[in-house]
């Protein structure tokens, strides 16, 4: 009798333990897996959901239709009006490929798929809705086609942004690919040694160049102790290595705004060292660097590998945007921004609206500050430095006749090929209402002479185009 009670007692604690486990697992599985599982573009429960729906229309802000579905027969087609134009916003959604971009971090919105919970995931599949939601973008149709002109041809990234509200208004990163034709296309794309697939706007990582002297700058300005003036002649040594500035060229006696127009290495490795680590690695993290950007499609970190050991060269190397430094395109608009923006960093906007199928607003996407870590003191004067870089700087062939830009190039040193050229910057300067940073990879030329001509035929074209 005792035997088989106890034979009871072990198969019930079994049966328990079983029990218990399946209910963490669930438990486990729902809070951690579900959500990207649900989400994954290849699962084919989605795809069973979206036969039933007419997936949503996607509108630029003048609502210009850019991509919309139609009926056909057993399926809904969907048709991509400008083919590689969006290729690196919009994205694409095939059954054969999956999705990327909008079509997949918007999914749910697009198909009118509610969250996952048991009673509507019946519902989704019992009652589906017939049409999806609409989004309404903050890209403006004629800037887009105006930086894919402005590209042609090049390898980089070109991002416009209102600095005060945060809305994008063009994002173009080259190489691209036709969207419309995927299917035709899609070997000869996947096998491009350009990497058309890639989105440098928002997942390249770069060596920032001098354009990172701008947080350097807002370093130095936030430590009393550093003295301001500098004698260069033209090179220094740290740690045994031997750095140059451009061309060798010895500027002389400079205080921090003469360094900053005429981007002066020396003069920001030796005040790099005076900051600090801790210090410069403070204030880039105010600017969103080593932290996540929240935006509407998926995007790198930018990083400042500063905790832990850091030698002298690396430290001063890092200083001038090379070393231990790495940034995105998207992050250095925002860092433009903030400055236009009397120190206050927005949360970049690409989705302005959900829109119902009566066109009726079900979300809207509103301005957020993110960081205010540097203040309008630092910013104003950083502000002015950058008005000087293109006046008599660097940057002179950003300006703008009857419109004051104000902008900072960089030129970055790339170990696997030809130099990246940068420029980021804003206008106009009084009420800046555009910042933009333009990329070109491996250009083999300085920012100034490369990236800086197009930034002022970008800028002046959204002045000329954008209702603001």
């Amino acid at each position: 009798m005792k035997k088989e009670i106890r034979r009871i007692i072990i198969t019930l604690v079994a049966l328990c333990s079983v029990f218990v486990s399946l209910i963490v697992y669930l438990s486990y599985f729902q809070v951690f897996k579900a959500e990207g599982i649900k989400n994954n573009p290849y699962n084919k429960r989605l795809w069973i959901n979206e036969e039933n729906v007419e997936r949503g229309s996607i509108l630029d802000r003048n609502d210009r239709v850019l991509v919309y579905s139609e009926k056909k027969e057993d399926s809904n087609k969907r048709y991509y009006k400008y083919g590689r134009l969006y290729s690196h916003v919009i994205g694409y959604s095939y059954r054969e490929y999956g999705k990327d971009g909008l079509e997949l971090q918007y999914n749910n919105e697009l198909l009118d798929i509610s969250e996952s919970t048991a009673l509507n995931e019946i519902k989704n599949l019992v009652l589906p809705s017939s049409i999806g939601n609409n989004l309404k973008l903050t890209i403006d149709h004629g800037l887009q086609e105006k930086s894919n002109q402005l590209l042609q041809g090049k390898k980089g990234a070109l991002v416009v942004m209102n600095p005060s509200s945060g809305e994008i208004y063009s994002k173009m990163s080259k190489p691209d690919f036709d969207v419309s034709n995927l299917t035709e296309e899609w070997a000869s794309i996947a096998e491009d040694d350009g990497d058309p697939l890639y989105n440098r706007a928002t997942q390249g990582l770069y060596s920032p160049g001098s354009t990172y002297k701008i947080i350097t700058t807002a370093s130095i300005l936030d430590t009393s102790s550093v003295d301001q003036n500098y004698d260069c002649s033209g090179s220094t040594k740290i740690d045994g290595k031997k750095f140059k500035d451009y061309n060798g060229i010895a500027h002389g006696n400079l205080d921090l705004k003469g360094a900053f127009a005429n981007s002066c290495n020396t003069y920001f490795l030796e005040k790099g060292l005076d900051v600090g680590k801790e210090k410069l690695g403070s204030i880039s993290e105010d600017f969103m660097i080593n932290k996540k950007i929240n935006f509407d499609l998926a995007t790198k970190t930018s990083k400042f590998s500063y905790k832990g050991s850091l030698s002298d060269a690396d430290m001063a190397s890092s200083a001038i945007g090379q070393g231990k430094v790495l940034v995105t395109p998207l992050n250095m608009a925002m860092i433009a921004s903030t400055i236009a923006n009397d120190g206050q960093m927005v949360k970049p906007i690409l989705v302005k609206e959900i829109l119902n199928r009566n066109q009726k607003t079900i979300r809207e996407f509103n301005t957020e500050v993110i960081s205010e870590g540097i203040g309008s003191h630092i910013s104003s004067q950083i502000k002015e430095m950058m008005l000087e870089a293109v006046n008599s700087g660097t940057g002179t062939r950003a300006k703008i006749a009857n419109i004051q830009v104000a902008g900072k190039t960089g030129t970055a040193e790339n170990s696997s090929g030809k130099d990246h050229s940068w420029f980021v910057g804003f206008a106009p300067y009084d009420e800046p209402k555009v910042a933009i940073v333009v990329i070109l990879e491996e250009e083999g030329r300085t920012g100034g002479e490369a990236a800086a001509p197009i930034a002022r035929d970008m800028i002046i074209h959204a002045l000329n185009n954008i209702d603001f």
